[in-house]
Order: C-alpha cells, then structure tokens, then sequence
C-alpha cells in the first residue's frame, strides 16, 4: 500500500505548505510493524497535532485501519523542522 499517497489525502487539506512536508516509511522491530514520521514546518505540525492531539489521534486511528488491510501495525509520530534547527 501507499502510505505516503493516503497520508498526504488525509493531510494536505489541513496544512499550510503541503509541498514542505517530509513523509519517510521505515520498517520497524518485526515485519508486521511500520513506522511513519511526518515532518512539517512548526505550524503545520501543531495543525496535524491538535488540541490535545485530537487530530494526531484521528489520524494514526485512519492510518491503523488502512494497514490493518495488510495486516500492519502502523506507528505514526510527528516532528516539525524549522526553528530549533536555526543557528543564532
């Protein structure tokens, strides 16, 4: 399955700079697990986050369901660049 193309359906109406966001798939500690990190300008990643990760929850809920289809077990997990990566 293409977890990026369904990811970004799910996202790209909620955030600012779609074109920004960085989405790598990695495989985790057993075959049956994948891990997603979703990167995103700060903003954008509060968006994706929500009061009291609302939409963060909503989101690995969607996710899981689709990789449940290929008997995944989906980890999402958010960080945002930008900020604390600038040098004063």
């Amino acid at each position: 399955m293409d977890y990026e193309a369904v990811i970004h359906a799910l996202i790209d109406p909620i955030i600012d700079s779609p074109e920004s966001v960085l989405i790598r798939i990695t495989e985790g500690n057993t075959p049956k697990d994948v891990n997603i990190l979703i990167a995103a300008e700060k903003e954008d990643t509060s968006r994706l986050i929500g009061k009291k990760g609302i939409i963060a929850n909503a989101l690995r809920e969607l996710v899981g369901v689709a990789g449940k289809t290929e008997n995944k077990h989906i980890h999402l997990r958010f960080e945002s660049f930008g900020e604390e990566n600038k040098e004063d």
